[in-house]
């Protein structure tokens, strides 16, 4: 009998890549999944699954259906979360629930019914600030921006006032949590990390950068940032870019992240460890806004930025990937011009509704964007 693989959240954006990736690797699949209208739209039913997943339609935070999800699994990838810093800074019981709850009603089950393997989707965010170096040349782990007034630079500043340079930052960098989101994903790597040997299972946790590829939900204004200016974009719409948009960020394929989480499933050097997951590359904000209207032919429309920060928001974190290199054998694949020359010919066969400027009155009316 093949191994069965339960992915929690598998029928959203990275689980649906993921499952294509184990059925061809020979597992056997099962989905859980809540189909939640903010990601999956009204009424929808999930789409984009191999017919031979297992598809059990329920929320993560239900012990009886987590429990029926987990019959006979041998392993099992924990996606399902609420995501987006801006909208965990209001929606705090929501995303406290069903990640940390939904985590906890989880282990609870795999308690009576362990398997041999758990891989948790952790995120960058849990870092804050990543990363810096002095002029000097000393490193930096607690960089914190300090209220901004206008004229002010962007960047955070060292001690003596001069600005810091943003290096990669790796695992060992200590966790900085900015956002409720990140607290909550912080969590769910520590009960996952805690949890599974205590019952004789062994736990992994991927720290996830900006993921991005077909499929992504364009109509969710708190998606990853590519699919949200894409979708502005489709609608004949600026890009709106917070700060200045000169903050960098690392953008992975969805593929590389599938690849990523198929070697957390299988290496035996995994076992109790915590990994980034990225392209090892970054780019400013604005680069990747300009490269993604060139690659969908609206060169006309510039991005805009809107000289405003929201809260919980941090300016720099490069992923350092060299500890997932060195000890799995991962090496990200796609390239990053192919990659959104990909997207944008999927973007152009779908429909987007734009709410990204509902969602920022929305942080705006809460006091959340300055």
């Amino acid at each position: 009998m093949k191994d069965l693989a339960l992915i929690t959240g598998g029928a959203g954006f990275i689980g649906r890549h993921l499952t294509n990736a184990l059925l061809a690797r020979g597992y056997r699949v099962r989905v859980l999944d809540s189909l939640i209208e903010q990601v999956h739209g009204d009424g929808a039913a999930p789409r984009g699954l191999d017919p031979a997943v297992e598809f059990v339609e329920g929320d993560v935070r239900d012990g009886g259906v987590v429990a029926r999800a987990l019959a006979g699994a041998t392993h099992v990838v924990h996606l399902a979360a609420e995501v987006g810093v801006g909208q965990s800074m209001y929606a705090v019981e929501r995303y406290v629930s069903v990640n940390d709850c939904g985590t906890a009603v989880l282990f609870q089950a795999l308690i009576e019914a362990p398997v041999k393997r758990v891989v948790v989707a952790s995120s960058m965010s849990i870092y804050g600030e990543g990363l810096y170096r002095t002029e000097g040349g000393a490193l930096v782990e607690d960089a914190v921006r300090k209220a901004r007034k206008p004229g002010e630079p962007w960047d955070p500043l060292g001690s003596d006032g001069h600005p810091l340079r943003p290096v990669p930052t790796p695992e060992t960098k200590r966790p900085a949590l900015a956002s409720v989101y990140a607290l909550t994903k912080y969590m769910q790597e520590r009960l996952t990390l805690t949890l599974a040997p205590a019952y004789g299972m062994e736990g992994v946790a991927l720290r996830l950068w900006n993921a991005y590829g077909p499929g992504q939900a364009l109509s969710n204004p708190y998606t990853g940032v590519l699919a949200i200016f894409a979708a502005r974009l489709l609608n004949g719409q600026p890009p709106m870019i917070f700060e200045d948009g000169e903050q960098r960020r690392d953008f992975v394929h969805v593929e590389d992240v599938a690849q990523a989480f198929v070697l957390a499933l299988e290496h035996p050097a995994a076992v109790g460890q915590v990994y980034n997951v990225g392209s090892g590359q970054d780019r400013t904000v604005n680069e990747v806004a300009r490269l993604l209207a060139r690659a969908m032919g609206r060169e006309d429309i510039a991005p805009q930025t809107t000289g405003q920060a929201r809260l919980g928001d941090i300016r720099h974190c490069i992923a350092d990937i060299g500890k997932i290199t060195r000890e799995l054998g991962y090496a990200p694949k796609r390239d990053f011009a192919e990659g959104l020359a990909e997207l944008a010919a999927w973007v152009a066969e779908q429909q987007a509704v734009d709410r990204v400027a509902e969602a920022r009155r929305e942080l705006e009316a809460r006091g959340l964007v300055a």
